[in-house]
This record gives C-alpha cells, structure tokens and sequence, in this order.
C-alpha cells in the first residue's frame, strides 16, 4: 500500500499549489519575499513606523459553509474567511498586511478548492492584503467528500499612537453604524434550522429578495470594510474606536470598543434592517432578542466619532457607497448596550 490507497493524493496537492499560483500572486504588496512553496511566507514591514505595533486576528467561515457545499458554490466563503478576520485587525487601527489560509478536506478537489482559494484572493484584494501562504490538508476519513473546512489568519500594522484600545471612547460619542451586506458569516446554525424544519429550499425564490434564491441571499459574502474606513482616518475623521459586528450581534460586539465606565445608548428603528432579517424573524419565531443576540440585523461594523463629525462619517461612507446611520451615543455606565428591542 502507499498514501494514495490511504486517500491522500500527494501529485493531486502539488498540481493544486501550481493551479492557484497566479491567484496567490496577484494579491502581492511590495513587501512580499520570495514567492508561493517555501516552508514559510516571509514578509518585510513597511518603513515610515517609529513605534509599529503588529496586530493579528483569526476566524473561519462556520456553518455557512454548509449552504456552499449543498449548493455546490465556493466561490465567495473565500471572502467571507478574508473578511473575518481583517475586519477584526481594523478594529485596532490597522492595515492587514497579510493573510495565511487553511483548508482541510477529505478529498482534495482541484475544481473545487480553485474556487475557494479565488474567494479568497479576491477578499485579500478588497483588503490590500497579501496571500502570504497557506496550508491544504487531505483528510480522508475526517471529512465527507465534497466537504471541507478553512481558518485564517491575518496580520496587521498601526502606529503605536495611533492604535485603538477603548481608552479613546469618550462620553457624548456618537455611534455610526456601516451598513452590512447581509448575515456576514455568523447565526448559520439557526438559518439551517429555520429552513429546514419550515420545509424551504435552497432554491426557492421570493419577491422580497428580488428574485434571488434563498442561497444567493444566505451566500452573499461578508463585506470587507477596511479601505473606506483607513481612507476616512487618512482624510481626517476622528475615529475614538472600532466594532466588528460579529458573533453575538450588538450586544456583545459593541461594548467591546469603551472605555471604563462607559455604556452606549442606542435609539431603536435609527437604521434600515434587510427584509432577510425580518423575514427569519417572521418565518422562524424567532423573538426580537434572539435576533438581536444572533445575527447583526444589518449593521456590519460601528465607528464611534466626536459629535461634530458624525454627519461628515454618514457623507464619506455614502460616497464610498456604504450606507450609514448614526446609531446612538456612549453615555456613562458598566458596559452595558441600551435601547435595544427586547
């Protein structure tokens, strides 16, 4: 016997790295050494830091995955698995450099995995980031064929005085929310649930989504938000600090960009919610809490500005063809995010 009559195809993964060489690539910065197939990726830092500071972040897509497998579709959880993870690093202040994939699967599937790792690519570009390397591992036995699995992982940069830690928040803050493109990558657990036991299909199409087929909707990638947001700091928007609004909606994510004896004070109906919101709250029951500690209920990512710029944060993102809604403000408190439905 030998490791092919054991499932793992070793001339399968050497033709996968050559297939997706160009797509690696094309995400290059200046600062990338050396090419793809080395032990290692090896990235210089870029010059113009007195006191760098190196941020880093990791994540994976979840059950969403799940709807690509069923639906055959690999070509945006790529984005998604970018997403997560520099949207994280951005909430420091950074500029994601880098960006490492892993990818495990029970059989390797060229076709397939070409199309995660093009999501992928496509995500470091929207970033500005370099697919640095990465690691595809078979798995046979651990995995069902067709299925497969992915982690990231994503390396940033600040300037050390310009880092954001909470301690910048400030009482009288406003909160401007950035429009998400959907559920982002979080709640899919629920989503499966919901459409399962209804008896819907992946294919079903509803005029309320213009159309699309539940799988477009639910498919739809996690929006990448770094380069309008940099952008708006270099232009001269005072930015106190950052939310990634992931995991645990709100409630959870929010807070996380105070200061001490802080809370924040939302005003309810202040922003558009997508009808793929209303609709899981109607057909699935769900109560107005759940979906607010589930799913990001159209709210992608939170700035928190000084009270003279929050209409100059609406207009930049506007122009930058984000929508953006000023959400509420941080007053003093533990913590504590008020308003919300319940």
């Amino acid at each position: 016997m030998d490791y092919k009559d054991a499932g793992v195809d070793v001339e399968a993964g050497r033709a996968f790295v050559n297939q997706i060489r160009d797509l690696v690539h094309s995400t290059f910065r200046p600062e990338v050494i050396g090419g793809l197939g080395g032990f290692s990726g090896c990235f210089q830092l870029p010059g113009g830091f007195k006191e760098p500071v190196l941020v880093s972040g990791t994540d994976g897509v979840g059950t969403k995955l799940k709807i690509a497998h069923m639906l055959n579709r690999h070509d945006t959880v790529g984005i998604d698995l970018v997403a997560m993870c520099v949207n994280d690093v951005l909430t420091s202040g950074a500029e994601p450099l880098f960006f490492l994939d892993y990818v495990a699967t029970g059989k390797l599937d060229k076709q397939q995995l070409t199309q995660v790792v093009s999501g992928i690519a496509s995500g470091c570009k929207l970033a500005g980031c370099a697919l640095l390397g990465g690691e595809t591992a078979e798995m046979p036995g651990f995995y069902q064929t067709g299925e497969y699995d992915l982690a990231g992982f994503s390396v940033g940069i600040v300037e050390k005085s310009q880092m954001l830690n909470g301690s910048q928040s400030q009482i009288g803050d406003v909160a401007i929310a950035l429009a998400s493109a959907g559920l982002h990558s979080n709640g899919f657990s629920l989503v499966r649930k919901i459409v399962s036991e209804k008896g819907f299909s992946w294919s079903d199409r509803f005029e309320l989504f213009d159309g699309q087929t539940l799988g477009e909707v639910f498919l739809t990638p996690t929006r990448i938000y770094v380069k309008p947001v940099l952008s708006a700091r270099q232009a001269g928007l005072e930015i106190h600090g950052m939310a990634h609004i992931t995991g645990g909606g709100l409630p959870e994510n929010l807070p996380r960009c105070l200061n001490q004896a802080q809370a924040i004070k939302i005003e309810p109906n202040s922003w558009s919610t997508p009808p793929v919101f209303k609709w899981l709250a109607e057909v699935g029951s769900v109560s107005q809490q759940a979906m607010y500690n589930t799913f990001n209920m159209g709210i992608g990512f939170v700035l928190l500005v000084p009270p003279h710029q929050a209409e100059q944060a609406i207009s930049y993102f506007k122009l930058h063809n984000i929508a953006a809604y000023k959400i509420g403000e941080v007053i003093s408190g533990s913590g504590e995010l008020m308003g919300l439905p319940v």
